[in-house]
C-alpha cells in the first residue's frame, strides 16, 4: 500500500541527464563515488512529476557509510535562485544514484521533511545492468517493529519515465546517432531476453536472501511481501499435468522442426553456391569438368577441318588424272 498523495512518480529526461552529467563530473575526480541532488517539480492527484534538478556537494566515508557531508549552504543558495527562475517548481525530495540504498539514506531522507511533508527519494543508476528504467522510487514510512518499536523505512512506490513534447523532440535528437546499424534486429532481440533472464536471476536471487534472512532471523517477516511472493508461486502452472507437459512437448518439437529446415536449407544452398563458384573457376582457368585442361586447336582449326581439307585434296588430284 502507498502513502495517499504518492500513488506514481513520473521522472522527467531532464533529470536523468543533469544526474548522469553530475555523476561523470564527480567520479572523473573521485571514482566509485556516489552523487546526490535535489529533486523539484509539482504534485497532482498522487502524481508526482519531477521535472527538474540540481546537484548539492556530498561527501561520505568509504568504509563507514554512517559517517556523511551535505553541503547545506549550497542548498540553501540554489534553492533560493530556482525559485526566481520558476517559482512554480517545488522540492520533492532528493536523488541518489546508489545503485542500492544505504545506511545513512534514512538520515539524509529526514533533512527534506523541512521542505516537503513527505518527500520522496529516488536512486537513479546511471550504470544499469537490467532491462527496464534506471529509476526507483521511494517514501519512508513509519513501521512497529517486533520490539514495539516505531522504526522510519523505506517503501517503494511505482516510478516512470514521462517527457513532455518539447522533451521528447530534444532526446530523439540526442538519440539518432546512439543506433548501431550493424546489429540486427534479431541480435537486439536475442541481447534483451539475454538481460531479462539476467534480471530474472538477480530477483529471484535478492528473494531467496530476503527468505534466507527471515529464517535465520536478521530480517523481521514483512506479512505483503510475503502475500507478494505466495501469489507468485500460486500463478506459476503445475508442470506435473499430462496435458501442459504434451503441449510444451508439442510447441518445442515444432520450434526445433523450423530451426532444422532452416538449417537444412541454409547447408544446401551454401553447397550449391560453392559448387557454381568451382564450376565458375573451372570455366576461368580453362579447365574440364575432369580437371584436365582443354587442347587449343593449332591455327585456329580443328582436326576435322584439316582431313576435310586434306580429303578435298586427294578428289581434285583423282579429277585431273
Amino acid at each position: 500500500m502507498t502513502t495517499p498523495g504518492h500513488n506514481l512518480v513520473v521522472v522527467h529526461p531532464l533529470v536523468l541527464l543533469s544526474a548522469v552529467d553530475h555523476y561523470s563530473r564527480v567520479t572523473s575526480q573521485t571514482p566509485n563515488q556516489r552523487v546526490v541532488g535535489v529533486l523539484l517539480g509539482s504534485t497532482y492527484k498522487g502524481r508526482v512529476e519531477v521535472t527538474n534538478s540540481y546537484a548539492v556537494p556530498f561527501e561520505e566515508d568509504t568504509k563507514n557509510s554512517a559517517i556523511w557531508f551535505l553541503d547545506h549552504n549550497y542548498h540553501e543558495t540554489m534553492w533560493a535562485m530556482m525559485r526566481k527562475v520558476n517559482a512554480n517548481e517545488k522540492i520533492l525530495g532528493w536523488y541518489s544514484t546508489g545503485p542500492k540504498i544505504r545506511t545513512a539514506d534514512l538520515d539524509i531522507h529526514e533533512l527534506f521533511r523541512r521542505y516537503h511533508s513527505n518527500p520522496i527519494f529516488v536512486i537513479i543508476d546511471v550504470n544499469p545492468s537490467e532491462v527496464g528504467i534506471p529509476t526507483k522510487a521511494y517514501i519512508s514510512k513509519e513501521e512497529v517493529t517486533e520490539e514495539n518499536k516505531v522504526e522510519n523505512r523505506f517503501q517503494h512506490i511505482p516510478s516512470i519515465i514521462g517527457a513532455l513534447e518539447a522533451e521528447e523532440v530534444g532526446v530523439e535528437h540526442l538519440l539518432r546517432d546512439v543506433k548501431d546499424t550493424n546489429i540486427s534486429t534479431l541480435a537486439n532481440r536475442i541481447n534483451d531476453k539475454l538481460v531479462s533472464l539476467k534480471s530474472l536471476i538477480a530477483r529471484l536471487q535478492d528473494m531467496n536472501t530476503y527468505l534466507k534472512n527471515v529464517i535465520n532471523g536478521k530480517v523481521p517477516i514483512n506479512n505483503t511481501i510475503m502475500k507478494e511472493i505466495q501469489e507468485m508461486f500460486n500463478l506459476i502452472p503445475n508442470l506435473n499435468d499430462p496435458e501442459l507437459t504434451k503441449a510444451f512437448m508439442v510447441k518445442t518439437n515444432d520450434n526445433m522442426v523450423a530451426v532444422y529446415l532452416a538449417s537444412l536449407i541454409r547447408s544446401i544452398t551454401a553447397m550449391h553456391d560453392l559448387i557454381n563458384n568451382k564450376l565458375e573457376f573451372r570455366a576461368a582457368e580453362g579447365l574440364t569438368k575432369d580437371g584436365a585442361k582443354e587442347e587449343k586447336p593449332k591455327n585456329g582449326k580443328d582436326e576435322k577441318g584439316e582431313e576435310k581439307k586434306a580429303g578435298e585434296k586427294d578428289e581434285s588430284k583423282s579429277d585431273k588424272k
